[in-house]
């Protein structure tokens, strides 16, 4: 019969989980064929010199940066090896730029020559997290423009705010403003309005493709684009093809200051967030350049660039 470490290292690249091993210190003694090609897929820098990372030192790593699952993960590994725990799992988000997915990572103790050692696995529970996340997504959207609501957009604005704080990437927030809406309902009434409210919905959906990305109604007629991982530039560049299309709309608003259709204004921000800054930043400069966009003769872009392009 084979031997015992060759017969392990069978079974273990048999299971559909990404697999690693690694001893008392943290360091990884083994990964399995589905953990290595996670690694080639994903680009990750380390993924063909498994067996001389430590996996804690990499946990702590992304901790300093700010990586709140980073921590996580560390806490829970050091509890298991030392024994204050039996086991440790948790769900956690890993998004790439186009596809949404979440993994469960259980870390557990076994015994091998008499050594210990820890088995972690990270296991795909997309399929099952996205059917939850169709029923809460009931609760999420705006009645009335089939887009995100305000609290929706505060919970993804956060977590944004997270990942691209990891992750070192720049994060773009538009708050887009419709021009004289309150003439528009008060010259043809608030069913005119409410029509107005979904067709403009219905545009700000087509700027939105990734993850990373989301439309919501702000509060009124007022709306607001999260764009992850997109630079000032980028944004900038959307949000005047944006007001373009609402504009292109045609939608009558004949006692309007600006032109007799329906216009907007809107400001963008965009910054590197960090672990010292807060969300409210980024908040608080878009909102300011929507202002200054009203205030300058409204149907226009105006960017704070609270980064380098």
């Amino acid at each position: 019969m084979m031997n015992s470490h060759k017969f392990l290292k069978l079974v273990l690249d048999t299971v559909t989980q990404h697999i690693s091993v690694i001893d008392k210190d943290g360091e990884i003694v083994y990964v399995n064929k589905n953990w290595v090609a996670f690694g080639e897929a994903n680009n990750y820098s380390m993924h063909n010199i498994w067996d001389k990372v430590n996996y804690l030192k990499e946990c702590d790593k992304s901790a300093l940066r700010g990586d709140e699952l980073g921590a996580k993960a560390a806490e829970g590994i050091r509890d298991v090896i030392n024994k204050v725990r039996d086991f440790f799992y948790f769900e956690y988000p890993c998004h790439s730029l186009y596809e949404k997915r979440w993994f469960m990572m259980r870390v557990v103790p076994f015994g091998l020559d008499n050594k210990e050692y820890y088995v972690i696995s990270h296991e795909n529970i997309t399929e099952r997290v996205s059917a939850e996340e169709k029923v809460l997504n009931q609760s999420r959207i705006d009645g009335l423009t089939d887009i995100a609501n305000r609290r929706y957009f505060d919970e993804f604005l956060e977590n944004e705010w997270k990942r691209c704080t990891r992750l070192k990437l720049p994060l773009s927030l538009a708050i887009i403003d419709l021009d004289h809406f309150k003439l528009l309902n008060d010259t043809y009434g608030h069913q005119a309005g409410d029509e107005c409210l979904r067709r403009v919905g219905a545009v700000l959906k087509k700027f939105v493709h990734r993850p990373a990305d989301l439309c919501a109604r702000y509060g009124g007629e007022e709306f607001a684009i999260v764009l992850g991982d997109t630079t000032a530039e980028n944004s900038f560049n959307m949000m005047n093809d944006l007001v373009g299309d609402i504009r292109a709309l045609g939608i009558e608003n004949k006692n309007s200051s600006v032109i007799p259709t329906l216009t907007a204004s809107v400001g963008v921000a965009t910054m590197y967030p960090h672990s010292c800054d807060s969300k409210e930043k980024l908040i608080t400069a878009a909102d300011k350049m929507l202002y200054e966009a009203k205030e300058s003769g409204r149907n226009k872009v105006l960017h704070s660039k609270l980064m380098p392009l």
